[in-house]
């Protein structure tokens, strides 16, 4: 028994004859008799009354009727609702704290634009994180800094920022250029572990032969600029987050001679997901903001 055994017995039902439901379905008569009566033999039933040239329903196939109207109207339904359903349904992103704060907002908000009834779910974290919710289907795309590390996630190249040394304003260092050496031996504070932020600066600094310090460690930003701020050690932020606290004097930035933290933003996607049209245009208004 198919949904198109229903078809024609729900237009039969309408018509009243074999032949006028052929016409209707634009299908030969012989195959409408066929149907009906697979269907009866299927349910063991006799569907109609064949009085004359005309065909009554009995009260079993009165019964059937019922049925198919209802089963053939959800079919009828979700044919028509499913065309919206990516357009209707939830998008589900993750993003690294820098870029979360920066340009997320803007690029969901034209993504919001463009599909009105989407509902989009936003998860911020570090970006390992990130990488294992794409990784375990608990987000559809992320955004991260820094390396991809697994290799059935697609990453997309986008733009970049620079991370910069920072310390209190009355701080020795404050506008000043000082070598690697001369870090050694001062407090840090630092992002949590799993940051890419983090794990750029420590793999740098320890290279150019300085050993960090973490006093504090923190998944805010913000604490960790006003803990520079009240002189409890230094730190290394993204520049486009600690603009607003350099401007105010809150905080002051320095050098350090061959030494300079550049990253570039990534769009990751799991290899396998099926892109929906939303998700196609998120990656498209990511690719146009960091142009």
């Amino acid at each position: 028994m198919t949904l198109r055994h229903l078809r024609i017995f729900l237009a039969v039902c309408r018509e009243g004859s074999a032949t006028a439901a052929a016409e209707k379905l634009y299908i030969a008569q012989p195959t409408v008799s066929v149907a009906i009566r697979e269907l009866e033999s299927h349910y063991k039933v006799t569907l109609f009354d064949r009085i004359g040239r005309r065909l009554f329903l009995t009260d079993a196939g009165r019964q059937m009727r019922s049925y198919a109207q209802h089963i053939v109207s959800l079919l009828d339904e979700m044919e028509v609702r499913s065309q919206d359903w990516e357009e209707t349904g939830t998008l589900r992103l993750g993003s690294s704290i820098t870029i979360g704060t920066v340009q997320l907002p803007g690029i969901a908000a034209r993504l919001q634009e463009r599909y009105p009834k989407l509902r989009i779910e936003v998860m911020i974290c570090n970006s390992d994180t990130v990488e294992t919710a794409i990784l375990e289907n608990e987000i559809d795309l992320g955004l991260i800094e820094g390396e991809c590390h697994y290799g059935n996630l697609k990453d997309i190249l986008l733009g970049g920022d620079e991370l910069v040394f920072l310390c209190h304003p009355k701080h020795a260092f404050a506008g000043r250029t000082v070598s690697a050496g001369q870090l050694n031996g001062e407090p840090f504070l630092f992002r949590e572990r799993g940051s890419a932020g983090r794990d750029l600066v420590e793999s740098t600094l320890k290279a150019s032969g300085v050993e960090t310090r973490p006093l504090w460690q923190s998944i805010s930003t913000q604490t960790l600029i006003s803990g520079v701020a009240e002189g409890l050690g230094m730190a290394v932020l993204p520049l486009s987050l600690i603009q607003p606290a350099l401007s105010t004097a809150r905080v002051s930035q320095f050098r350090v001679e061959g030494i300079q933290f550049t990253r570039r933003f990534r769009l990751l996607y799991h290899r396998n997901k099926y892109l929906t049209r939303p998700m196609e245009t998120m990656i498209q208004l990511c690719q146009e903001s960091w142009r």
